[in-house]
């Protein structure tokens, strides 16, 4: 399949570079299972809704992940990605030429990364002079947080971001991407929602910056996903397995929370508790087992993210959605607007 089947053309107003205020008034865009649309609110969403459905969310926290160091007389731009251990991260280096494993990158007076390996791509290991909780404190005293680089290269990220592009949920630390669709809840949306009966849980996938990578090759098969961490601990998938027995739906809200879920459903079709990573590459031609409403923002063309809701929804009928979000000036991308839809009937 090719890469430019799920392209498309935005005008690039449309990117919006801050949320909407309130965050529950951000638009929605319903997509019924035989591609019906609807144009609501995220706060229309316990309407929306049926009781007894369970909203999985991602409770992962973004670190300020983007630092800004010298090795030797050269700038370093560094970007982390994805935990190794205490000390130690993989992360994309810009210009990535200039390093060399055994290089020392220094970031402040008082904090430093020697790399330990080079990867393809700009990828680069690093080993920081600290680690936990001092690693933490010190990227939040020193970084800056990572906005995609479509919001990054229109305006600087500033103090807002902070709580911005942070989720109403964001507990465990660990991801430099924000869980997107979850940027769009309120603690009084969240209490019409269990007013309405609908069910909530949480599962954790730490967001890479792999998720801003484009896609270089020309066909879907030629791509290589990174990985990423998750864990679906016992309360949730209890949760989902009782939802599951009483004919509730799962509505992911999020794909990270969509492919963590189906990342864990691969085996067996159920969910148990599940640690580990995961470089699931959801795609058309993909079955999904658990999931059955997915809530998502609006994604970039050519993008994985637009080939995982073009598989839960068919590309055809992703297409038809899109069209109709341009020409309703819906806002794009990670700050903008979402879709809440249904899986295509099978």
């Amino acid at each position: 399949m090719l890469v430019s089947d799920f392209d498309f053309d935005l005008p690039p107003g449309r990117i919006a570079l801050r949320p909407a205020e309130p965050r529950d008034t951000a638009r929605l865009l319903v997509v019924d299972r035989v591609g019906g649309m609807q144009d609501k609110r995220v706060s229309d969403l316990p309407s929306l809704l049926r009781r007894g459905d369970l909203m999985v969310f991602n409770d992962t926290k973004v670190l300020p992940a983007r630092l800004s160091g010298m090795r030797a007389a050269a700038k370093v731009e560094v970007t982390l990605h994805k935990r190794l251990g205490d000390d130690l991260w993989a992360a994309f280096a810009k210009p990535a030429k200039k390093l060399a494993p055994g290089d020392r990158v220094v970031f402040a007076s008082d904090f430093a990364a020697r790399v330990e390996a080079k990867g393809e791509a700009g990828e680069a290991t690093l080993r920081f002079d600290r680690k936990g909780g001092a690693l933490l404190a010190a990227l939040e005293k020193y970084g800056v947080m990572p906005l995609p680089p479509y919001i990054a290269g229109k305006r600087k990220p500033d103090a807002r971001d902070l709580a911005d592009y942070q989720t109403l949920f964001a507990e465990k630390t660990g991801a430099v991407a924000a869980p997107t669709a979850g940027l769009h809840f309120t603690p009084r949306l969240m209490d019409a929602l269990e007013a309405a009966g609908v069910a909530t849980a949480r599962v954790t996938l730490h967001v890479g910056a792999g998720t801003f990578l484009p896609v270089k090759s020309e066909t879907v098969e030629g791509h290589k996903m990174h990985a990423e961490w998750g864990e679906i601990g016992e309360t949730a998938a209890q949760a989902i397995a009782r939802t599951r027995v009483a004919g509730g739906r799962i509505v992911a809200v999020g794909t990270t929370s969509a492919r963590l879920l189906e990342s864990a459903a691969m085996a067996t079709g159920e969910v148990v508790p599940w640690s580990g990573d995961t470089d699931i590459f959801i795609r058309p031609g993909f079955r999904f087992r658990i999931v059955d409403v997915l809530m998502t923002n609006f994604h970039l063309p050519r993008s994985t993210l637009m080939m995982l809701v073009s598989a839960f929804a068919g590309l055809e009928r992703m297409k038809r959605a899109y069209t109709h979000a341009i020409a309703a000036d819906y806002r794009f991308f990670s700050y903008g607007d979402a879709c809440l839809i249904e899986r295509a009937a099978a």
